[in-house]
């Protein structure tokens, strides 16, 4: 009896790892391989036509460093700073898409008879190329005959110079971005969550006085704190290492640097200056940050 028990656990542990097989295939080459390589990478100085030569944690030294300069202490590499800022900047992005992805779901929750039909419309972005909502955008947000422009200056505003303005080249792509994710996947996932909040308790509170506001602040916000911690923490990984296409399309990381991200700098090290430690070693540092924030976030989304 024992030992015929043991031997059906066994057969079924060895069916589970047979199942698993392909996963733990696909997740070694194309994540735990890509990774060991790019920590190994970024101890040596490679050009790509030269051997490589082993250089330690010189990249990183150069990298995070700091000098001591007669004005006093500097960055060994200031880009890389300023880069960080342009990346943090534009996830400011992030709590506005998903409140207007709350809001539509919101507002989509019982549509009605064009409820299949106004979903489909605010999904459609996100289906789209991305390479064609680039180009569009670029030439919504062109300061002398972009569409935007035009419309502020039939109200008497003057247009900013979007793509081509220092300061208002990063609004720009947070307003792109806005108009593709607010209507997308994370619409999707706020519906899904709404159908699981239970409709007595909404009705309870109603009977109980609550109006539409107390009804979403003490019966929905609750129900749909778990969505919300998933779209929030996806959010998280996606800024930290998004910026790239739409940079590369739309600016080529420009006016002045004011649009390169921590992804566009990987790049520029990697495939334009052939600097291919470096560049593996700022993706170190990046998949440190998006490892340290993402356990931040969760801490705080399992507490709440």
């Amino acid at each position: 009896m024992t030992a015929g028990h043991s031997r059906s656990k066994r057969g079924d542990f060895g069916a589970a790892l047979l199942f698993l097989l392909p996963n733990a295939l696909g997740f070694s080459f194309f994540t735990l391989f890509p990774v060991a390589a790019a920590v190994a990478l970024s101890l040596f100085d490679w050009n790509l036509f030269t051997e490589p030569r082993f250089v330690g944690l010189a990249n990183f030294a150069d990298l995070l460093g700091f000098r001591n300069t007669p004005e006093g202490w500097a960055p060994n590499d200031p880009r890389f700073w300023k880069f960080t800022g342009n990346t943090l900047f534009l996830m400011l992005g992030i709590p506005v898409n998903v409140a207007a992805s709350l809001g539509l779901a919101l507002l989509l929750r019982r549509g009605g008879r064009l409820q299949v039909t106004f979903r489909t419309l605010y999904f459609l972005p996100s289906i789209c190329t991305g390479i064609g909502i680039y180009v569009m955008w670029q030439w919504l947000l062109n300061p002398d005959s972009g569409a935007l422009n035009k419309i502020l200056a039939v109200v008497g505003i003057a247009g900013p110079g979007w793509l081509k303005s220092y300061e208002w080249a990063k609004p720009g792509l947070m307003l792109m971005g806005l108009w593709s994710a607010a209507g997308g996947t994370n619409m999707v996932l706020y519906l899904a969550g709404l159908q699981n909040v239970p409709s007595e308790l909404e009705e309870a509170a109603a009977l109980d006085g609550a109006g539409a506001w107390g009804r979403f602040r003490h019966v929905v916000w609750p129900c749909l704190q778990p969505t919300t911690f998933f779209i929030l923490t996806m959010g998280l990984i996606h800024g930290f290492q998004g910026g790239f296409d739409a940079a590369y399309v739309m600016t080529r990381g420009g006016p002045d640097g004011s649009t390169t991200t921590i992804s566009y700098y990987i790049f520029q090290h990697a495939f334009r200056w052939f600097h291919m430690g470096y560049a593996a070693a700022i993706a170190v540092v990046l998949l440190g940050v998006i490892f340290v924030a993402t356990a931040l976030n969760w801490r705080w989304g399992s507490r709440e």
